[in-house]
């Protein structure tokens, strides 16, 4: 009797070592095999990315993955570093890998005709003079707050608008100092321009509204920027 519990513990222990050998011998001609074909590390969309997407904005919507080499595209980004201030240029399908020649500066994209705005918004247009936006310095891909002046009150009544177009005449009045550092010495621009905004359907009537019946600034406005202690100023509180 001992003799057949020995037996089957001794084939049972060696179908299992066997099982153990197999499976292992399996994994290391999987890893031979990838080693065969180069495996690269790209990154890869984990969901859809919009055209204009800042590369700032991918970090959780694309992961790193080993691809064969023979299956990774040109220009393959493998860091989003390497992207630097870029906007992808194009929609971009979960599954698809990074390519740089899929992105592109704002700079660029502004040549023809700005960054795309996104699904569901209203493209207005509003004519300002330099003085109104910034000194001439907001360009597309930037957010503003919309300041309208309405009769004698006052009001900062949108942020974080996001910025499409930028067209008009915002050339400098002077020129020549260009490596000073200071203040005085750097080139105030003239002009008009206008400045394509992205807005929701209420908004857009605020917009269109303030610049019928009175007149509009913007502020540059980053993530960062409060948007809580407003007030509509009219002359009653304006010194409170």
């Amino acid at each position: 009797m001992n003799r057949r519990v020995v037996a089957v513990a001794a084939a049972t222990l060696l179908a299992l070592l066997g099982a153990a050998l197999l499976i292992r011998y399996v994994g290391a001609a999987d890893e031979r095999a990838l080693a065969d074909l180069q495996p690269v590390t790209v990154l890869v969309a984990t969901q859809s990315i919009a055209e204009g997407t800042p590369a700032s904005a991918l970090g959780e919507l694309v992961e790193e993955r080993q691809l064969p080499a023979s299956s990774v595209g040109p220009n393959s980004v493998t860091d989003l570093r390497e992207l630097g201030s870029m906007v992808a240029a194009t929609d971009l399908a979960a599954g698809e890998q990074l390519l740089a020649g899929r992105f592109a500066s704002l700079q660029s994209l502004q040549q023809f005709g700005g960054i795309p705005a996104p699904k569901g918004f209203h493209q207005v247009t509003i004519p300002l003079n330099s003085a109104r936006v910034v000194g001439g310095t907001i360009t597309p891909g930037d957010t503003v707050g919309v300041f309208a002046s309405i009769g004698d009150q006052t009001h900062l009544m949108l942020h974080k608008i996001l910025v499409l177009r930028v067209q008009g005449g915002l050339s400098p009045s002077a020129s020549g100092v260009t490596e000073s550092t200071d203040p005085a010495d750097a080139p105030v621009h003239e002009g008009g321009v206008m400045v394509t905004l992205a807005l929701t359907a209420p908004d857009a009537e605020k917009v269109v509204y303030a610049g019928e019946n009175g007149s509009i600034w913007l502020s540059l406005e980053d993530a960062a920027t409060p948007e809580d202690g407003t007030r509509i100023v009219n002359p009653g509180n304006v010194y409170r």
